[in-house]
């Protein structure tokens, strides 16, 4: 398993989860990767959650901005995602991804599930 993402559950709404993700691949690889969150809901395409570049820069859907906070711990190789006031609307599938477009690398994570209830 390239990536091992963690930390989904049953929330209520305006509830918090914090999922994490954390890689196999070397401290060298993870470094110099985007690190991103996706989500998927059946029947819908995958969407991009936030991601992170390897100088610290985060990007955020607008359906996220200021609720949600993509972080990278370089040392541990974890890439977290710190998910606040959650809405129906935010459950999904949670995916992680470590992609350098240079180097030819894409690894996906198995998922994993945030359901928010009202």
């Amino acid at each position: 398993v390239q990536l091992q993402a963690s930390g989904g559950g049953l929330v209520q709404t305006g509830g918090s989860l914090t999922l994490s993700c954390a890689t196999s691949r070397n401290h060298f690889e993870f470094s110099i990767s985007l690190v991103s969150w996706y989500r998927q809901v059946p029947g819908k395409q995958r969407e991009l959650v936030a991601d992170i570049t390897n100088y610290n820069r985060a990007n955020y859907a607008d359906f996220v901005k200021g609720r949600f906070t993509i972080s990278r711990d370089s040392i541990k190789n974890v890439v977290y995602l710190q998910m606040r006031n959650l809405e129906a609307e935010d459950t999904a599938v949670y995916y992680c991804n470590l992609r350098n477009d240079g180097a030819g690398w894409d690894y996906w994570g198995q998922g994993t599930l945030v359901t928010v209830s009202s």
